[in-house]
């Protein structure tokens, strides 16, 4: 299932193409930096049926010229290699210049998994070896240093993506929200979005980046934050909730307390909140009074 945070991992990459050439000296990789960059149509469609799609697809051109097919990858999937098998046999054959595939991942064991070499053909004769490049914890840097972090701003976005599960992405985080203090919006906004969607299910890691970018980055504007704009006033109108039925001597469960916490409807937790005044218990806030309907 893609999620946000495999989008990020990938589309990183369509949005500052020339991250690769990072990627690469981290990685002690000889390319050449490329004169131009082309972002490719991602459809690997044959008329056939069978759809399949890279997840981001580059063009590079310069004193030698490649296509560098980017692939997310959050858990092993043993369908996976003959999918990146077929892609990289169709680029060549659509576009007849050498394939390589570069598969991001998140943690340390789906990226030894993905860089394991695949052999396709006969033990005697191995007709194709799949060898992907693969970045994810292991090898990418962990960038503390905000001046380190201005010299690259997408290196440091992918290493606080890539860090997303591990402890350290705190210090990453920090690290982003000072060295993009002084760079402009049209850089600022999209890391942002980016680094907010690729932190996935770390709750705290999301959490910290919200507070970050409230403090540090507010003067810009994005969807992401009309989304903690949203998400801070439902938490307040939950808070409120709580406060009012404790200030009444209810005993909250837990069950009660996730469920008001976890609702972000403005218009559900102002009802409640209502109802919290004159409820006989914690539980009546969410059932009708005798003259409601339904």
């Amino acid at each position: 299932m893609v999620n946000s945070s495999h989008e990020a991992m990938h589309r990183i990459f369509q949005e500052y193409p020339g991250l690769f050439t990072g990627v690469s000296k981290v990685l002690g990789l000889p390319f050449v930096p490329p004169k131009r960059v082309t972002v490719l149509p991602t459809d690997l469609t044959e008329i056939q049926p069978v759809e399949r799609r890279v997840d981001t697809l580059l063009r590079f051109d310069g004193e030698e010229s490649f296509l560098l097919a980017v692939e997310a990858q959050s858990a092993k999937d043993p369908d996976k290699p003959a999918s990146w098998a077929y892609y990289l046999s169709f680029l060549y054959t659509k576009y007849k210049i050498p394939p390589l595939l570069l598969v991001v991942c998140q943690d340390r064991t789906t990226a030894e998994w993905a860089a394991r070499p695949m052999v396709l053909g006969p033990e005697q004769w191995p007709s194709l070896t799949l060898r992907p490049l693969v970045v994810g914890p292991h090898n990418m840097p962990l960038i503390t240093d905000p001046d380190e972090a201005r010299a690259d701003l997408a290196l440091a976005a992918l290493s606080a993506i890539t860090h997303a599960k591990a402890p350290a992405v705190g210090g990453i985080l920090k690290t982003l929200s000072t060295a993009l203090r002084d760079a402009p919006a049209t850089v600022v906004v999209p890391i942002i979005e980016f680094i907010a969607q690729g932190l996935g299910s770390n709750r705290r890691a999301a959490e910290l980046w919200r507070n970050l970018v409230a403090v540090d980055l507010s003067p810009y504007k994005s969807y992401i934050f009309e989304e903690f704009r949203d998400e801070g006033r439902a938490q307040r109108g939950a808070e409120d909730i709580v406060l009012v039925l404790e200030a009444r001597g209810f005993d909250i469960s837990d069950e009660i307390r996730e469920r008001i916490t976890g609702c972000d409807d403005p218009d559900v937790l102002r009802d409640w909140l209502t109802r919290a005044v004159t409820a006989s218990s914690a539980e009546a806030i969410f059932t009708h009074g005798p003259d409601d309907e339904g």
